[in-house]
């Protein structure tokens, strides 16, 4: 099993999406800061963290701490977006395989969490991540 943890850190690191098809689980679950219902299958979510990874990924985004176990673990991330502090937490789990199976983000403050939305929306909407 080759660690999801590592292989997550390259992906963000490096902005290559299309090595999301190889991390997740065909029945992976996705759970958004702004979205009420958990997203499920390996396609909406590589469309959720593709869109992450486009919003996200600027040069202030950086894990600050990062807690694992044996299938499972909490990176906390922070990043300022539009002068705004974003603090954050990715909570991921994996099977024996090393796929990712649950993926879920948590975002404070509330100033963030309505930027992330608006940014995330209009991102998922022009389906500009959808072939990357």
């Amino acid at each position: 099993m080759s660690d999801p943890i590592d292989a997550w850190h390259r992906i963000v690191k490096e902005r290559s999406v299309q090595e999301l098809d190889a991390l997740l689980a065909d029945d992976v679950v996705f759970h958004s800061p702004v979205v009420h219902t958990p997203q499920l299958g390996k396609a909406i979510t590589k469309m959720y963290l593709a869109a992450a990874i486009a919003v996200f990924g600027n040069d202030t985004f950086r894990y600050v701490r990062e807690l694992r176990s044996a299938r499972d673990a909490v990176l906390e991330f922070e990043l300022e977006l539009e002068g705004i502090a974003v603090n954050g937490v990715d909570m991921i789990k994996w099977n024996d395989e090393g796929l990712i199976t649950e993926f879920k983000v948590m975002l404070r403050p509330l100033k963030a969490v309505n930027l992330i939305h608006q940014k995330m929306g209009a991102m998922l909407q022009s389906k500009a991540i959808v072939n990357s």
